[in-house]
């Protein structure tokens, strides 16, 4: 599957929750993009993609579309936070960027894997 080029220096990160922070479910997730745009899923506007967020999950396969499931939410509508339920728990969360057609980036515009505790 062809994988569309970010624009240098795209870079994909939470604005909130903090690596290592103590929340309450459920978890307001707020996604921050530098360097490109978000747009739906499905417009394959350049320099562009939308979220798709990885919970208590490694990475998918970078070269297909990201799966959907409890581990891999999408936000196909070009939202940019959540509200998130999630049980009491250390929980990972990850951002990954796909393009329209739900494909990563190449190279992947991913956000760094942050831990979170969920009173």
């Amino acid at each position: 599957m062809e994988r569309t080029p970010p624009p240098e220096g795209a870079r994909l990160y939470f604005i909130t929750p903090s690596d290592g922070e103590r929340v309450k479910s459920p978890v307001t997730v707020r996604f921050g993009l530098a360097g490109m745009g978000v747009a739906p899923a499905g417009v394959a506007t350049p320099e562009t993609g939308h979220h798709h967020l990885i919970i208590d999950a490694a990475l998918p396969p970078l070269g297909q579309p990201v799966p959907s499931d409890e581990h891999h939410r999408h936000f196909g509508g070009g939202q940019t936070e959540v509200a998130l339920e999630l049980a009491p728990g250390t929980h990972t969360l990850q951002l990954l960027l796909g393009d329209a057609n739900h494909v990563p980036h190449d190279p992947p515009v991913v956000s760094e894997k942050i831990t979170i505790q969920v009173e």
